[in-house]
């Protein structure tokens, strides 16, 4: 089992391009489930946005390839998107 302190110390890279994607900042759940459905990562591409909020980045749980020691790694795919989260 992990915890999600011990998640959030890995960055998360992919694999496609090798590009540094972030940081895991919350997790999106299904309530019925109790599965993640998730990651939801601060765009480390941005500085803020429009109130200085950053942008956040979605990777589906399906994308994650290998949770490793210090990185997780991901294929991107068109499910990705960026996210301006309330």
């Amino acid at each position: 089992m992990i915890r999600l302190s011990e998640l959030q110390m890995k960055e998360v890279i992919s694999v496609v391009d090798g590009r540094r994607l972030g940081f895991i900042i919350d997790l999106e759940i299904d309530v019925r489930t109790g599965r993640i459905i998730a990651l939801i990562l601060a765009d480390r591409d941005t500085k803020g946005g429009f109130f200085g909020k950053a942008e956040e980045v979605q990777v589906l749980w399906k994308q994650i390839l290998r949770i490793g020691t210090d990185v997780i790694l991901v294929k991107e795919s068109s499910d990705q998107q960026t996210l301006m989260l309330p």
